[in-house]
């Protein structure tokens, strides 16, 4: 990703408090963090490395242009 703007919320104390990032930013933490969740688990690591290995999937563009979403 290229260089992206955050914005950092602070208190009256000048404590930071939160953070705003762009929507795309968050779905990619997003998606790194539930794939960190599933390979915690061996049995879906197992699962997702052999579905890898597969390589016969259908692409998500794909399957929104099938649907017409």
């Amino acid at each position: 990703m290229t260089e992206v703007e955050i914005q950092v919320v602070s208190n009256e104390a000048g404590e930071t408090t939160a953070v705003i990032v762009p929507i795309a930013l968050w779905k990619e933490i997003e998606s790194e963090r539930e794939t960190a969740y599933l390979l915690r688990s061996e049995t879906m690591r197992k699962r997702l490395l052999a579905a890898k290995e597969r390589g016969n999937g259908v692409s998500l563009d794909d399957v929104v242009s099938k649907l017409a979403l």
